[in-house]
């Protein structure tokens, strides 16, 4: 099974390294020099990594074959594939593979059917996950632990506690405004 693990950003220097958005929670495995890795789009691989560094908080990479600046712009917003094992799971408890949770059906913890997960983003600050409606309609719903209650592999779930508005239109509007009484605004008439 492929998994993406990463996807090239700009060219960093000019020498042929590159930075990286990780988008695995085991990047010295996956990003490790040494490891080929397929490419999205496909003529741009496969890649092997050859040395790989953090610098100011980002992962950079450098591939064989890749010497120079021109070369590693060439290989912007290609994603990283890495061939993985069907049958392993990630390290931690509480961490799941993509493919672990697309169609998972999504219910509130009430029992609510919200729909079914058709795709997750990645973005810098949190996961989404893309959930189709019964009606077709979709919903984006974070996948942060105040949400998602509950990810249930057995039973092909995900239960979530969704604040008012996520995913209805019945959101509660609180004014932070107290109204004061007429004639108590403090003014002598």
């Amino acid at each position: 099974m492929q998994l993406v693990v990463a996807r090239i950003g700009r060219a960093h220097g000019v020498k042929g390294e590159v930075t990286v958005e990780v988008r695995t929670d085991e990047p010295e495995l996956r990003l490790a020099p040494g490891a080929v890795l397929a490419t999205d789009p496909a003529a741009a691989g496969p890649l092997t990594i050859e040395t790989g560094r953090v610098h100011s908080g980002r992962l950079l990479l450098r591939f064989a074959g890749v010497a120079d600046r021109t070369a590693a712009e060439a290989l912007r917003n290609t994603l990283l594939i890495a061939e993985v094992d069907p049958e392993e799971l990630p390290e931690e408890e509480d961490e799941y593979y993509d493919h672990q949770l697309m169609d998972l059906d999504v219910v509130t913890a009430d029992g609510v059917e919200v729909g079914r997960i058709t795709e997750i983003s990645h973005l810098p600050s949190q996961d989404l996950f893309i959930v189709e409606r019964p009606d077709g309609s979709e919903v984006m719903i974070p996948f942060v632990s105040e949400i998602v209650a509950e990810i249930d592999l057995e039973e092909q779930r995900a239960v979530i506690t969704p604040p008012p508005g996520l995913i209805d239109d019945r959101a509660e509007i609180v004014s932070s405004r107290e109204e004061s009484p007429r004639g108590e605004s403090g003014d002598a008439s």
